[in-house]
């Protein structure tokens, strides 16, 4: 648990570190995980003498962005989740199309 912290912040770690453990991680990968979490919020919220620009930059935390910046890159969304958004439209013929059918389909 990072040093100087309250009784929040100590929930919070517990909290991520079990969670990242019944994800798979490691027991020092979990550890490292919540500490960096907490010490995060712990610098955008004024609770620590020093913080890096690195913390404090973003506008929004990762809970906040929900998932904003998944799948920005080359190949963009899987065929899985380009289904899915065909579905919610009701897209006919969407279960034979592929990837980029489907991109053209929801007009992507």
């Amino acid at each position: 648990m990072p040093a100087g912290s309250d009784k929040k912040r100590e929930r919070q770690y517990e909290h991520i570190k079990e969670s990242q453990e019944e994800q798979g991680a490691s027991k020092s990968r979990a550890k490292e995980i919540a500490a960096r979490t907490v010490n995060k919020q712990r610098a955008r919220s004024g609770e620590s003498r020093t913080a890096s620009k690195t913390s404090t930059r973003d506008r929004k935390s990762a809970y906040e962005r929900g998932g904003e910046h998944s799948h920005k890159g080359a190949q963009g969304p899987t065929r899985d989740q380009l289904y899915a958004e065909a579905r919610k439209k009701n897209i006919d013929g969407r279960s034979s199309m592929n990837k980029e059918q489907l991109r053209k389909a929801l007009g992507r």
